[in-house]
C-alpha cells in the first residue's frame, strides 16, 4: 500500500526555516542531516502514522552539485519566493515498487535514483532538471531500502498530520494523474476558480491546536 511519506518545507536558509516553523507551529524542529549528492541539509520531525516533516535548504558549506538540486531549489523563481518566506513546496509518496509506479504513471515521475545518508538507503524518482512535479502538487516517489521507516528515529514533538489538501483548477486532471500512481487516497482535492493559482495546504495538529502550512507565497 502506498503511503504519504513526508511533506517538504523549503527555506533560503535553515535558520529562517526553523524560525518559520516556530512561528507557524510553535515547534522547535530538530536538526537532521546532510545530502552530499544534492548539496542540501535539513531538519526533521515526526508527523505520526509513519510520516514526517522535512525542512530543507541549500547547504552553503557543501560543494555545488554538477546536476540540478531537487525540489527546484536552483530555479530563480523558487529562490525568489523563498527569499520572501519559507513555505510548503511539495510532498512525497512512499511505495514498495518504485519501478512499477514509473511504468504505470500517466506523467514522467523521473528516474529512480539510489541515494544514502548515514545508515539510510533509498531510491527516489528525480527529474533531470530538478523541477517540482505538477508545481509541487504531484508527489515525488520514494522507496526506502532500510528498516524501520526513518520517521521512527525522528523527534516526536506531539504533532500529527491531519490532512494534506490540493487546490486545483482542473480536479479531474489531477485526480487522474494521482490515481495512476496509487496516490489519490492519500490527499484531498478541492476545486478553485480559474483565476486562482493551484496550491497545497497541510493541516497539522500541534500541542497548541491545529495549524496549517501552505505553498502560497
Amino acid at each position: 500500500m502506498n503511503k504519504l511519506d513526508h511533506i517538504v518545507i523549503a527555506a533560503d536558509s535553515l535558520n529562517r526555516g526553523v524560525e518559520y516553523i516556530q512561528d507557524e507551529l510553535g515547534i522547535d524542529i530538530p536538526k537532521g542531516g546532510f545530502h552530499q549528492t544534492m548539496g542540501t541539509h535539513n531538519h526533521l520531525m515526526q508527523l505520526g502514522n509513519g510520516s514526517y516533516l522535512e525542512l530543507i535548504a541549500i547547504d552553503p558549506q557543501a560543494d555545488v552539485p554538477k546536476h540540478p538540486r531537487w525540489f527546484a531549489l536552483d530555479e530563480a523563481l523558487m529562490r525568489e519566493s523563498l527569499r520572501q518566506s519559507p513555505r510548503l513546496i511539495t510532498w512525497m509518496m512512499n511505495t514498495a515498487d518504485i519501478q512499477g509506479i514509473k511504468q504505470a504513471a500517466e506523467y514522467e515521475i523521473g528516474t529512480p535514483t539510489e541515494l544514502s545518508r548515514d545508515q539510510l538507503r533509498w531510491q527516489v524518482a528525480l527529474t533531470d532538471d530538478g523541477r517540482l512535479l505538477g508545481n509541487g502538487l504531484l508527489p515525488y516517489v520514494i522507496q526506502w531500502h532500510s528498516q524501520p521507516h526513518p520517521s521512527r528515529g525522528m523527534a516526536d514533538l506531539g504533532c500529527l498530520l491531519v490532512s494534506l489538501t490540493l487546490f486545483h483548477n482542473r480536479v479531474e486532471w489531477l485526480e487522474s494523474k494521482l490515481n495512476s500512481i496509487g496516490a489519490g487516497h492519500l490527499i484531498e482535492i478541492k476545486q478553485i476558480a480559474d483565476s486562482e493559482s493551484p496550491y497545497l495546504s497541510a493541516a497539522i495538529e500541534t500541542p497548541g491546536g491545529v495549524k496549517s502550512l501552505s505553498s502560497r507565497v
